[in-house]
């Protein structure tokens, strides 16, 4: 026992064991501290070092840049009346980035409000554009109170949703000015694929822009400029405050020269036809009415048209999209008379003595065919020019057309704006056509006949005109040569659009007074054309009437309404100004398959005039009120 206890004591090693044990220690308060020490190091990275970089970092979580829509510019008539409004509605829009399942949730708001399948399907491609992070996108528009409501009780459900105040277009008198102040939609597919890096900014907050009319080519400075604002959110999402704002700058606002009480006119009176009207201020160029016949709604447009209604409106046999003011190009008959009968006294073809007999047809040297006039037998013996006019004879244009050749004709009516764009401040204007020879041998691969001469002269054949046009020219007509641009927008803003004058047709002053009298004839006197307007009337007017045929009736034949489909009857046309001897408003009117400008347009232009002068007279028994109002309070 005694052994044992001896070779135990022999094997354990005290002293090893203590320096095994101090070795461990040190060791182990060296891993301690070299631990202590990185953690310390990388406190001090963190907390000191990249403290910004982290700072921001967190930031960015709950501090988020959105950008504030500037207010659209707004459109009133040269009275004030208000054409293109910005009122407050509430949309219903979700931020992706806040929201778990994306497609749950619009289930889930399907079930609370109505959301369509075309409000998801914009959805989906509001969403896919180029957008700010934390960009609310809009789901549905136009909420109703009763639909906030059950939004608002359900918002535990609903991360990620908001309810957005925003201005929306409105147009309060709808139709009236569609095709002139046009409209705005949503931002298409194609429209975005154009935008570049400033355009990103601009539209940043807003999903529409303009489409057609003013709207469109004023969108730069109807749209304004965006602002910006930094805000900071919860961890669902939910704005908490608004920590710095930069303000948009708003749209500047446009007023026109159109009159809405004018518009108005035109309006009732196409009602139920197809056609379209333009007036303009002699004196200036700007458009005091342009309507076309039949119109649509606009407001239908600003947040995205229904399937239903936009096949309704594209399918219509009357074309109620399409702007006949500027993009209907119609023949324009014997409307064009006046200018040609100027330009033959110019060039010395006729003169006021220049007579011929008229036996109702034309007829070229070794040339069967017979030019008719539209009177059957003819006007008579020694039909002079203003008698031509006046009456309208056909028959001494083709003759004169002859003479005159094509050159000349078309060198002198492209003075007065045929064949060429008005460059009225509107888009997607049409130029019409103004034949000349190289024309016909560079579009048709043939030579000019004489032919081809005589059928210009009465506003037929290849030559096509719109009402812009046409209104452009009688003004031009009225105003003894001045050709003037046309123009819709008077103020941009406080700044004043200004008058360019295009052209000026230079004609001996008797020749001018020459054929303005004629032209006054086809209104008040017997035989004048457009006689019956002048029925009742205060003031003297001159016009000219015209019809244009729509389709082509053999020469043995003749025309009858009856035995041909209503939308191929001739078109009625019109063209006019007042007063006579100091010419301050010059109309063109075209009804479509209205036979006779007489009954179908002459009528129209004589309400557009006294309603013109009866505002007139209006406005200047206003001012004299004021006047005396005026002297009143100072005598006093």
């Amino acid at each position: 026992m005694i052994w044992a206890e001896k070779e135990l004591h022999q094997f354990k090693d005290h002293h090893g064991e203590a320096r095994v044990f101090a070795f461990r220690m040190v060791l182990s308060l060296f891993l301690v501290f070299l631990l202590f020490g990185l953690l310390l190091a990388r406190y001090y990275t963190l907390q000191v070092v990249d403290h910004q970089h982290y700072a921001t970092r967190s930031d960015s979580n709950r501090i988020h840049v959105r950008p504030i829509p500037p207010n659209r510019g707004l459109i009133f008539d040269t009275h004030g009346e208000l054409l293109a409004d910005n009122r407050p509605t509430f949309s219903l829009s979700i931020i992706k980035e806040h929201t778990k399942d994306l497609k749950q949730t619009i289930r889930v708001l399907a079930g609370i409000v109505e959301v369509r399948e075309g409000d998801i399907a914009n959805f989906y491609k509001l969403l896919k554009r180029r957008r700010r992070p934390y960009e609310a996108v809009p789901l549905r528009y136009r909420l109703t109170e009763e639909e906030i409501s059950r939004i608002a009780v359900n918002e535990f459900r609903l991360k990620g949703v908001e309810i957005e105040a925003q201005l929306t277009r409105a147009y309060p008198l709808g139709d009236l000015f569609a095709h002139t102040v046009g409209y705005v939609g949503r931002i298409s597919e194609r429209e975005l694929s154009r935008f570049d890096e400033q355009n990103y900014r601009k539209y940043s907050g807003t999903h529409s822009i303009g489409k057609i009319g003013l709207e469109k080519y004023y969108e730069k400075t109807l749209l304004g400029q965006v602002g910006t604002e930094n805000i900071e959110t919860n961890a669902h999402g939910r704005v908490l405050r608004v920590l710095d704002t930069i303000d948009p700058v708003p749209g500047k606002n446009l007023e026109l020269f159109l009159d809405a009480g004018l518009q108005k006119i035109a309006a009732v009176e196409l009602n139920g036809r197809r056609g379209a009207l333009a007036a303009i201020d002699v004196k200036n160029g700007g458009v005091l009415a342009m309507f076309s016949a039949p119109a649509y709604d606009p407001n239908l447009f600003v947040t995205g048209i229904s399937y239903k209604d936009y096949n309704a409106l594209n399918q219509s046999r009357d074309l109620p999209l399409f702007d006949r003011a500027i993009q209907g190009q119609y023949p324009p008959g014997s409307t064009i008379k006046p200018v040609l009968g100027l330009g033959a006294l110019k060039y010395g073809v006729v003169n006021f003595g220049t007579t011929i007999r008229d036996p109702g047809y034309y007829q070229l040297e070794n040339d069967e065919r017979l030019y008719r006039d539209w009177k059957k037998g003819g006007h008579g013996n020694k039909i002079d020019l203003r008698q031509a006019i006046v009456e309208s004879c056909d028959t001494f244009f083709y003759g004169m057309a002859f003479n005159m050749g094509v050159d000349r004709m078309h060198i002198f009516g492209s003075q007065f704006g045929l064949g060429a764009k008005t460059e009225i401040d509107l888009p997607s204007e049409r130029p019409g056509l103004w034949p000349s020879r190289e024309w016909k041998k560079n579009t048709r691969g043939m030579h000019w006949f004489p032919g081809d001469s005589l059928n210009v002269s009465i506003g037929q054949g290849d030559v096509l005109a719109t009402p812009l046009q046409l209104a452009v020219m009688t003004s031009t007509l009225a105003s003894r040569g001045k050709h003037i641009k046309p123009r819709l927008v008077k103020k941009i803003g406080d700044t004043e659009t200004k008058m360019e004058i295009i052209d000026q047709v230079i004609v001996d002053d008797l020749q001018w007074d020459y054929v303005m009298s004629a032209m006054e004839g086809v209104v008040h006197s017997f035989r004048g054309t457009a006689n019956k307007i002048s029925r009742g009337a205060k003031y003297r007017m001159g016009g000219k009437t015209g019809t244009a045929q729509k389709v082509g009736i053999a020469q043995d034949e003749e025309y009858d309404s009856e035995k041909i489909d209503e939308r191929n009857w001739d078109h009625a046309l019109y063209i006019g100004y007042a007063p006579a001897d100091n010419p301050q408003i010059a109309a063109a009117i075209i009804v479509e398959n209205g036979e006779h400008g007489s009954s179908a347009a002459a009528p129209i232009a004589r309400k557009l005039f006294d309603a013109y002068f009866s505002q007139q007279l209006a406005r200047e028994m206003l001012a004299e009120e004021e006047k005396l109002a005026a002297r009143r309070t100072v005598d006093q």
